[in-house]
């Protein structure tokens, strides 16, 4: 199956680590031109140059999208090496809070950082795309943003925001040759989530060794029809599609990869 990125140059924000890294390093192993953003330079710089080990092609931009002067920077860091085609808004983050510690502040930091960077970098990146007349837009959403639960409120509303953003932005591109999707991962093995578990697997009794952890993981927390965590190659897999020549009649649609943890027919 090809995938027609060869002569595509993508930006995938957040690329440094987690999924953004795996996504970075699936559309350059598949022939796309890669632009590393993060906002640790020496952590971008090392996803950059495996990329270029690996036989790929990257480059990197570094800042700070929670703010216009950092997008700013970030933007013209990427689009100096030639235009962006794939724009890939991955970067994102959040606290572990509930309804009695997310604060109205946190909640703005939580929007800053999961939607309001994502509208910076699609007002400076996308309409060079539709002049060109082809481009692919996807977000990273979850299923939290269809199924919330009681914590992480401020997180769950900013991923609903980052669907709906990218359905209305599919609606305004209608007719350019630019798509607008999202990806909408479950519960994904990043390293900081088996950090997270290995930490918590005694308390909950889950056992020692990492098979019965996540098995204890999946049958308490993240019930779902595969029986195991996601892995970030499946979510880069699912990124990968959108972003390639395959997928020009798919468009304000959501692609979910969580071994079917949402419990929807639609």
């Amino acid at each position: 199956m090809k995938t027609e990125l060869e002569s595509r140059r993508a930006l995938v924000t957040g690329a440094s680590s987690g999924l953004g890294e795996a996504i970075a390093r699936m559309l350059a192993a598949e022939g796309a031109a890669v632009v590393v953003h993060g906002r640790d330079e020496a952590r971008t710089r090392k996803v950059a140059a495996d990329i270029v080990e690996a036989g790929g092609v990257a480059d990197i931009a570094i800042g700070d999208l929670a703010n216009d002067e950092g997008a700013e920077a970030v933007a013209k860091q990427a689009l100096a090496g030639g235009a962006i085609d794939i724009l890939v808004n991955n970067a994102g983050y959040y606290h572990h809070l509930d309804w009695h510690t997310a604060t109205p502040d946190k909640w703005a930091e939580t929007f800053e950082v999961n939607v309001f960077s994502a509208v910076r970098m699609i007002q400076r990146i996308v309409p060079p795309m539709v002049s060109r007349g082809w481009g692919r837009v996807i977000q990273i959403g979850g299923g939290l943003a269809e199924q919330p639960a009681t914590l992480h409120p401020d997180y769950q509303a900013s991923l609903a925001a980052r669907h709906n953003l990218a359905v209305s932005l599919a609606r305004q591109l209608k007719d350019t040759g630019v798509t607008s999707n999202i990806v909408a991962p479950g519960a994904i093995l990043v390293p900081s989530v088996r950090k997270l578990l290995e930490e918590i697997a005694p308390k909950q009794g889950w056992g020692e060794s990492w098979e019965a952890i996540e098995r204890g993981c999946v049958n308490d927390m993240v019930p779902n029809d595969v029986g195991r965590l996601g892995r970030p190659e499946e979510v880069a897999a699912a990124v990968t599609y959108l972003a390639s020549g395959l997928a020009g009649y798919v468009s304000g649609a959501t692609l979910r990869v969580d071994g079917g943890t949402v419990r929807s027919a639609f």
